[in-house]
């Protein structure tokens, strides 16, 4: 056993508190002779392919991947891994989507399994084939590691049949679990059997008029009024989406899935249809959801969150990975106020990485976002310090910012630092669309005046080397000289006075980085704005 391996072994981050349960599970079955040591230990996570990949699409696939690592860390890579992306595809369509060309052709469709209806876009073979290509493309782009898996090819390939001809036998044993969390109306006419019409394609909710479990075969009435009789297997049904869920587990062989707090009361459902059929359920992780900045549940419906696309338009993807593996079973505000807190955080965390002992670095978030390998960090310039700057300087592009920022860093450039010159970029986008905006100037108190009024004066007269320490230490003396009882209040009088906003960076850094010269007219400019 490796040195991490062995510090895997106590380390307290959640994914290693999976991993360590998911070693046990192995080494238990292995144990029981129920899988060889040497079979890979097998993730999942599922996709819903009526609708275009998202942010939850995202996180469940990060988070998982970051469990994945773990465990192969603390086994030392012995015992190999799978992560399986299956897209429920053959789902019967219940709307057509309003964004897609000329949605009136798909009206036909409705209920026909997402792989049975054209491809709107003229691009692939089904609707469902398109979206299966977006999810791939959404999943490449982050350089996951993972399987691709179709349901509809699953079950017309016959690998689902085994388990769909174990579900024809425990038929009766599904219906017990199933019925409970029913309605009267609902349990009339449920069955965990889901035909596809052999007159319309439709998916059909319909219950069993008879289940012949030694031929494996299900009658029922189609839509035309006639008795049908169907195997189970061969693509000719597939199951209602709870059982689905526990059917899927045991015919992948599947070890480990997390899903969002809207699973929670079904997954005991999942895990007894598992069971039922034979199979021990997976380790199982639930996550909290994300709010909205009124507290309100996301819902892509209402559009009221952050999508992936937005995330990246203004930070890196490291900070959406950050986001998604702070406190994952706490509710968070997912909101564009989040987004440069979240920049500066994932810095400070790479920042700090080098110097820790290696215990620690396994608990360290950029540990699990890049997977062990955290690159160096090179970043002289917080990402609420280029906020304020691009609110000052008003550069008009990117160039005009380094002028300041090579003041301030003589040892960084564009092609020397390419993380920070991206967060420029970031920031200047960020800061037209969302501060710029929301910008209210006031003008200050005699008090404020006053002490504005010194503190100009002293920066023109500044004989020291320039540095965020000075400036801070002259700004504090200023505010005590001018008698403010909290200090807190002369810096936020500073933001609000001068860059129109409560809070702000170190105001000392603010001003090494802008110039002692420009900080002063700042000031000037701002007092004669009153």
């Amino acid at each position: 056993m490796t040195d991490l391996s062995m510090l895997a072994q106590s380390a307290k981050a959640w994914p290693f508190e999976l991993a360590r349960a998911l070693k046990k599970r192995v080494d238990d079955q292995v144990k029981a002779g129920q899988r060889k040591a040497d079979d890979p230990v097998v993730f999942e996570t599922g996709y819903g392919p009526s609708g275009l990949p998202h942010i939850g699409t995202f996180g469940e696939v990060v988070r998982t991947t970051m469990v994945r690592h773990a465990f192969e860390v603390l086994t030392g890579g012995q015992i190999p891994t799978r992560l399986i992306c299956i897209s429920d595809d053959m789902d019967g369509m219940r709307k057509v989507p309003p964004t897609v060309p000329n949605p009136e052709s798909l009206e036909p469709y409705l209920q026909q399994p997402l792989t049975a209806v054209p491809d709107p876009f003229g691009t692939h073979e089904s609707y469902g084939a398109h979206m299966n290509a977006r999810l791939c493309a959404f999943l490449d782009q982050f350089g996951f590691r993972y399987e691709f898996i179709s349901a509809t090819e699953c079950y017309k390939s016959g690998r689902f049949d085994p388990m769909l001809l174990r579900a024809a036998e425990k038929f009766d044993e599904i219906m017990a679990v199933m019925l409970p969390t029913l309605g009267a109306e609902r349990q009339a006419t449920y069955s965990p059997f889901l035909p596809i019409s052999p007159s319309t394609g439709r998916v059909l909710y319909v219950p069993m008029k008879h289940v012949d479990a030694a031929k494996g075969e299900i009658t029922f009435e189609d839509e035309d009024g006639t008795d049908v009789t169907l195997p189970v297997t061969g693509g000719n049904v597939k199951m209602q989406w709870k059982p689905d869920f526990g059917m899927r587990w045991a015919a992948l062989g599947v070890d480990f899935e997390m899903f969002g707090k809207d699973h929670q009361a079904n997954a005991p459902i999942y895990s007894r249809i598992a069971k039922i059929l034979g199979h021990r359920p997976p380790e199982q992780y639930v996550y909290e959801l994300f709010l909205d900045e009124k507290g309100e549940k996301i819902s892509k419906s209402k559009g009221n969150g952050i999508s992936v696309e937005e995330w990246r338009a203004y930070a890196p993807d490291e900070s959406l990975s950050l986001f998604q593996f702070q406190k994952p079973r706490v509710a968070k505000k997912l909101y564009f106020d989040v987004i440069p807190k979240t920049v500066d955080e994932y810095l400070t965390f790479l920042e700090k990485y080098p110097d820790e002992e290696p215990a620690r670095q396994l608990e360290n978030p950029v540990w699990h976002i890049h997977s062990g390998n955290p690159p160096k960090a090179d970043v002289p310039v917080s990402f609420a310090l280029l906020l304020n700057l691009v609110a000052v300087a008003n550069p008009e592009d990117k160039s005009q910012l380094w002028g300041f920022i090579s003041r301030y860093a003589p040892e960084a450039s564009a092609e020397t630092h390419p993380l920070l010159d991206s967060l420029a970029g970031y920031a200047m986008r960020y800061y037209r669309d969302f501060v710029l905006p929301a910008k209210v100037f006031r003008a200050p108190t005699d008090q404020e005046r006053a002490a504005m009024v010194d503190l100009s004066a002293r920066l023109k007269v500044f004989d020291e080397e320039p540095n965020s320490e000075n400036l801070q230490t002259m700004t504090f003396a200023v505010g005590k000289d001018h008698e403010f009882e909290n200090l807190r209040e002369w810096f936020k009088a500073l933001y609000e006075v001068l860059l129109g906003q409560e809070q702000g960076p170190r105001f000392g850094s603010f001003a090494a980085l802008y110039g002692v010269e420009e900080t002063a007219r700042l000031i000037d400019e701002a007092l004669a704005r009153d």
